[in-house]
């Protein structure tokens, strides 16, 4: 039974000790008349571009980018 306990706890606390990634996903971005730039997908959802918050959508934002002939890695 102790071990089932330890084991238990242990189980309960690796659980309680991880947390939701915040990091930002990101991408380099690029056009004929654009230098490279990073596209990054924020936690909340939104992108952000060399580090500034859009506030928009990031599959809306991306769309955008890559109708207007912007290709992204």
């Amino acid at each position: 039974m102790k071990n089932f306990t330890f084991l238990f706890l242990c189980a309960v606390t690796f659980c309680l000790s991880c947390k939701s990634d915040d990091s930002p996903t990101c991408t380099t971005c690029a056009s004929e008349i654009t230098p490279p730039f990073e596209l990054c997908k924020e936690s909340n959802g939104t992108a952000s571009v060399n580090g500034e918050n859009t506030g928009i959508e990031y599959a809306i934002y991306l769309d955008g980018l890559v109708s207007e002939g912007v290709s992204c890695n």
